[in-house]
């Protein structure tokens, strides 16, 4: 029942953001967000909001990664694009949902190719679009936040800042850019709060095969995932990239280890 709606929304869908991407349409933005929609609504994933978006400006949202579902969930919150690997781009009907949902890919064992994809974000940022950074640089088991990689995060700034700067003194307009953390915690399945060992329903990482994952999703469902937005940081020349990737990457995993001793001690109390 869930590929089946999900494929036909697909159907539906996909030409109509093929178009609006080609033509630039306003509703190239919120295609993807009625799609992510409708698939979170067949995959039963059920989701707690804390906190709010940052609106003022342009946002770089730093999350932690568990798995593919963090796109669908995500994508379905507000109109944004993901900084993805470039390898995503290849991939059989995710790559082509990448490149529809307009993301960034980004060659991350070439250092020469940052330069350029900072630059795409600087301008998307501009455009007004909020992007996505997993900024830990893959996906982990659930249970925990890898460190934040602040590379991308300082080339996005230097970026912003010589293009928005106009004179080399500093004394021309800037745009605020904001870092915005995010964390992602995956809780319960079928409502059951999860503890540790069964967090792999939800995460996908390492080795693991992606189809047999995601059928197994598909057939178990009803995921709860709790996603807390964290204080914003104003992302200004002054600010060291390495101090604005660890101020987010503390906010992270705070909020995420707290989320999950919070559903699991409601497990336990059961």
């Amino acid at each position: 029942m869930a590929i089946t709606l999900i494929a036909l929304v697909a159907i539906i869908l996909i030409p109509l953001q093929y178009l609006s991407v080609t033509l630039n349409l306003p509703s190239k933005r919120w295609i993807p967000v009625l799609f992510h929609r409708v698939n979170c609504l067949a995959l039963g994933i059920h989701k707690t909001i804390n906190g709010a978006p940052i609106r003022d400006g342009a946002v770089l949202i730093t999350a932690n990664h568990c798995s593919w579902t963090d796109i669908v969930v995500l994508g379905s919150l507000q109109p944004l694009s993901f900084i993805a690997k470039s390898e995503v781009a290849s991939w059989p009907i995710f790559g082509l949902f990448a490149r529809l949902q307009r993301s960034i890919f980004v060659n991350r064992t070439k250092r020469s190719a940052t330069g350029a994809v900072a630059k795409e974000i600087a301008q998307r940022l501009k455009e007004g679009d909020a992007m996505v950074l997993f900024a830990e640089g893959t996906s982990s088991d659930g249970n925990r936040v890898l460190p934040f990689r602040s590379a991308l995060i300082g080339a996005a700034k230097a970026a912003m800042t010589s293009e928005q700067n106009g004179p080399q003194d500093g004394t021309g307009p800037q745009q605020k850019v904001w870092i915005q953390p995010l964390s992602i915690a995956y809780t319960a399945l079928h409502g059951v709060p999860m503890g540790r060992q069964h967090r792999h329903m939800a995460a996908w990482y390492g080795d693991m095969d992606l189809v047999p994952h995601l059928w197994a999703l598909m057939k178990e469902g009803a995921l709860d995932v709790s996603l807390t937005y964290g204080e914003p940081i104003l992302f200004d020349p002054s600010v060291d990239r390495k101090e604005a990737a660890h101020a987010a990457e503390r906010s992270v995993r705070q909020t995420m280890l707290h989320d999950l001793h919070h559903y699991t001690s409601k497990r336990r109390r059961k």
